[in-house]
């Protein structure tokens, strides 16, 4: 019974997969969805930022496999979750440090609105609706496009507003409103 404990133990922290096949799996993954998450849009990632949002499903896939113990170790889960994380500071660290290529990595805020005035071409570009840009203001506290200066689709999918005459813009609620 303890050699059969002892030898499950063995297997547990066994590196079942090569580590460069590990790297080089995970590699293609993070860069392959990031990419398609890029281009579909900023609406679709919510309130965290679109590196956030696929990190965190990345990693809680990646230790799934280590936690139910299927036929991955947990070494390889770690070693596929170091590989995850180490994908998401790179593209932040040559975001950051090559401005040429921030704009391949990271999304610019969409203008939405221009002084009163919605912006048909980036509601086309994000597939928002007019209604949909109205229901954020509202959101906001306002009821009228003409009391706005701008207002942008942020990065991390959220609306921000600037009033025409440069008051205080109420800030929208945390969760839903319950009627």
């Amino acid at each position: 019974m303890l050699y059969n404990l002892l030898i499950l133990q063995d297997d547990i922290f066994r590196l079942n997969t090569p580590l460069a096949e590990i790297f080089i799996r995970g590699s293609v993954m993070y860069l392959a969805i990031f990419f398609l998450m890029r281009v579909i849009g900023k609406r679709e990632s919510g309130a965290h930022s679109l590196t956030d949002l696929l990190v965190i499903v990345l990693v809680a896939e990646a230790a799934a496999h280590g936690m139910a113990g299927d036929a991955s170790g947990i070494t390889d889960s770690v070693l596929l979750i170091v590989t995850i994380l180490f994908w998401s500071v790179a593209l932040d660290a040559v975001a950051y440090r090559f401005p040429a290529l921030r704009r391949l990595i990271k999304s610019k805020p969409s203008p939405l609105i221009l002084d009163g005035v919605m912006n048909k071409r980036a509601l086309r570009r994000e597939f928002m609706h007019p209604e949909e840009v109205m229901e954020q203001l509202r959101l906001h506290g306002i009821t009228n496009t003409a009391d706005v200066a701008r207002a942008y689709l942020e990065p991390n999918g959220m609306v921000s507003v600037i009033r025409a005459d440069r008051g205080e813009v109420e800030d929208p609620p945390k969760t839903p409103a319950v009627t």
